[in-house]
């Protein structure tokens, strides 16, 4: 599967790696999806998601479109194994987004929690912190 440029998929330790930079949109979040589903399509593995918004600084979304998200991946991952889900947010309105996120998935078998420090979401999802950091050497991708 072809990734677009703003997402890693390290297959060795089942985690995908989502770094949107300048604006985040429905077009964006609506290709991310994608990606995901794809990958979950493909495999029958779980595998770990980690989005780093450290370069973001303008949001375009509004409640209606977080909630429909939300539910329409709580429902498609229901029976799946359970995933962790973790988002590196300082911008105030990706953080408030993301809470609602952590409160539309509670009891689902999507796990996600907000993090301001990368080391503490690294630790969260037990990988080494250089996979989350953002000079990734391009031969880790698959």
């Amino acid at each position: 599967m072809k990734l677009p440029p703003d997402v890693e998929f390290h297959e060795d330790i089942r985690l995908l790696v989502y770094r949107p930079r300048g604006s985040i949109d429905e077009p964006a979040i609506n290709k991310v999806m994608a990606v995901i589903e794809g990958l979950e399509a493909a495999t029958q593995e779980p595998f770990n998601r980690f989005s780093d918004t450290s370069e973001t600084h303008e949001v375009e979304l509004n409640f209606r479109y977080v909630i429909h998200v939300s539910l329409h991946r709580r429902l498609a991952h229901a029976g799946r194994a359970p995933v962790k889900s973790a988002i590196l947010a300082i911008e105030p309105t990706l953080v408030h987004y993301a809470r609602l996120l952590v409160l539309l998935t509670e009891g689902s078998s999507i796990k996600v929690r907000v993090f301001h420090e990368r080391t503490e979401a690294a630790q969260w999802l037990g990988v080494p912190i250089e996979r989350l950091s953002t000079d990734t050497a391009k031969g880790e991708k698959s």
